[in-house]
């Protein structure tokens, strides 16, 4: 017994849950943002195909940033471009999951941060 001075428990020395967290958990919220994406959005570099597989691929992130968050923090995040998944700590063992879609243009240009404002002559 580590810590526990003989009161029959062990004091936790980092985090461990219940149960694993899988992507399969969140195939409802998968599937409804492949039909959202097919649907209203428009990304010039994913076809929804494309799509589904990096939403998957970002919410093994995601679940793995939320399983090894330090103690007191409450979300797992994972993000690229496009898209950005929270899995947030909630009251049942299964963590909260948001997808949401960046807005972003390929045709924007970033103005240089350096670049100081001229007065017009």
């Amino acid at each position: 017994m580590r810590g526990g001075a003989g009161f029959g428990f062990e004091f936790p020395t980092g985090l461990h849950y219940h149960s694993a967290v899988t992507v399969e958990q969140f195939k409802k919220e998968i599937a409804e943002a492949v039909r959202s994406y097919d649907r209203f959005v428009i990304c010039i570099d994913k076809t929804p195909d494309q799509f589904e597989t990096v939403v998957r691929s970002l919410m093994e992130k995601a679940i793995k940033a939320y399983e090894s968050r330090p103690t007191g923090m409450r979300h797992g995040i994972a993000l690229d471009r496009q898209v950005t998944i929270i899995l947030s700590q909630g009251d049942t063992e299964r963590p909260l999951c948001a997808i949401y879609f960046n807005l972003s243009s390929p045709y924007h240009k970033k103005q240089p941060a350096t670049a100081s404002a001229k007065p017009a002559a």
